[in-house]
């Protein structure tokens, strides 16, 4: 029978995994070309995966809150034609017997693909029958009672050593108290730190070369538990009568991990200017009426900020760039990326593609079109990849400047603060006088691993420069 591999797609360029949120098919339904088989969520946006063919689906490589590497094969598709019943699809999924029928074991290839069904069987059986250990002949930590473990955590746990008692003690933080990939990964940095709590049943191979001798590579006396994994982390925070535990989103902990992760890579540093912005504001209160009337959208602040941070880029490329391990990489499309608040909260950054080619009626659409569809979750995966350079408004919250964090893996990004009436000096021929101007402050933070400060304070000084020089007869 042919079959199809439903893989997980690139989501972007510095995405390499997502989480599989809910199955939008069940194994036995027929599925059309472009129909939505299941949704992933990332750290940038929620999205549906289409199948790319017409068929039945015969098999779920994942579980729903399952970690996915991109690339790997979530989903089996029969195309259509091959078999007349749906119902197949099921027993394939759910028997290790339905493909050893007389016909499958014809060739080496047939049996081999016998063998990985049979595998993937027993598998799928775990996820269902959580009550019960699976017949698997490898000793690998399995689902039990009410202590589930996902593919990805019990690899982990076999690669690692980690046997069934240990795993049991691993505080969960996923969905019901599931533990996840992140959770692993701090138990086991905590682990390496503190000395390791081995399990009895498979000992470290380096506690073979501990010089504290046998004792200490023993297993833990019964009941004694290990320390908790917020220990790498920091201390752990008492919790009082009264205060509420409020569980961070999915969207959150994704955010959360990023941001560390940014802070932990790039060296940041920051520079500030303040700009005086009298013209733009004069000229934009006398044309944004009729420009609304005439194209139907609003003229905001932001695509002229976005307009200037184009320009700059342009004429500082090496502000464009990505760093891969120790090569840059200079990229030819300026995209910009836009900061967008969500209603819960969270962020999310939509991507203008080639920015420095638009004009300020175009930028003006881009905005209010990607700032629209991220409020109501309606952007693609498409528009939050391959952005080269971020903007955030932080001044829509009142701040006057921020130290904004670089989004990875790029190099810079620029905070736009509040636009303020302040007295200022200005100066004349005939002298110099106060007057009140409006001001904000830009805040450029940038890697300096490849940023020197004399590129990054050049740079949102070009951006201040084409702001105060705002032409005041501009049409638009």
């Amino acid at each position: 029978m042919s079959k199809f591999e439903l893989k997980l797609p690139q989501m972007g360029e510095s995405v390499a995994e997502a989480t599989l949120t809910s199955w939008l098919k069940e194994v036995g339904d027929a599925i059309e070309a472009d129909e939505a088989v299941f949704e992933i969520a990332t750290d940038k946006v929620d999205s549906e995966v289409p199948s790319e063919v017409d068929g039945v689906l015969v098999e779920k490589r994942f579980e729903v809150d399952d970690v996915v590497k991109v690339g790997q094969v979530v989903a089996v598709i029969e195309l259509n034609g091959e078999s007349d019943q749906p119902d197949a699809g099921r027993e394939a999924a759910g028997s290790p017997d339905a493909e050893a029928s007389p016909g499958s074991s014809d060739t080496p290839g047939k049996q081999a693909a016998a063998k990985e069904s049979s595998g993937q069987a027993e598998a799928a059986a775990a996820f269902v029958e959580q009550g019960e250990k699976t017949a698997r002949p490898a000793p690998a930590p399995v689902s039990h009672g009410d202590r589930f473990y996902s593919p990805l955590v019990r690899n982990m746990a076999r690669e690692e050593g980690i046997g069934q008692e240990e795993l049991d003690r691993i505080p969960g933080t996923g969905k019901e108290g599931r533990v996840t990939k992140s959770d692993m990964l701090a138990y086991l940095e905590s682990r390496g730190q503190e000395g390791a709590v081995r399990s009895e049943s498979e000992p470290r191979e380096a506690a073979a070369t501990e010089a504290a001798g046998p004792a200490m590579a023993a297993a833990p006396e019964k009941g004694q538990a290990p320390k908790p994994a917020a220990a790498a982390t920091g201390s752990p925070v008492s919790i009082s009568e009264g205060d509420e535990v409020i569980p961070m989103s999915r969207m959150g902990k994704l955010i959360a991990k990023h941001m560390a992760e940014s802070v932990s890579t790039s060296a940041h540093v920051q520079s500030f200017v303040e700009v005086d912005v009298t013209r733009i504001v004069e000229w934009r209160d006398r044309v944004k009426a009729d420009f609304e009337k005439r194209e139907g959208e609003k003229l905001t602040f932001t695509p002229i900020f976005m307009e200037a941070v184009a320009k700059a880029l342009k004429k500082f490329p090496m502000m464009n760039i990505s760093v891969d391990g120790d090569r840059v990489i200079k990229k030819k499309q300026i995209n910009l990326g836009m900061a967008a608040a969500l209603p819960d909260g969270n962020l999310i950054v939509p991507v203008i593609r080639n920015a420095d080619q638009l004009n300020l009626v175009g930028m003006a659409r881009a905005v209010n079109d990607l700032a629209t569809r991220a409020r109501n979750n309606a952007l693609k995966p498409d528009e939050v990849k391959e952005g080269t350079y971020t903007v955030t408004n932080v001044g829509s919250f009142g701040s006057v400047f921020g130290t904004p964090i670089i989004n990875q893996p790029q190099v810079g990004i620029l905070a736009l603060g509040a636009i303020r009436k302040v007295p200022a000096v200005i100066e004349t021929p005939s002298g110099d006088f106060i007057g009140i101007r409006s001001k904000m402050f830009l805040s450029h933070s940038y890697d300096h691993r490849v940023v020197n400060g004399a590129l990054g304070g050049l740079f949102v000084k070009a951006v201040a420069d084409y702001l105060e020089a705002w032409d005041t007869e501009r049409d638009v």
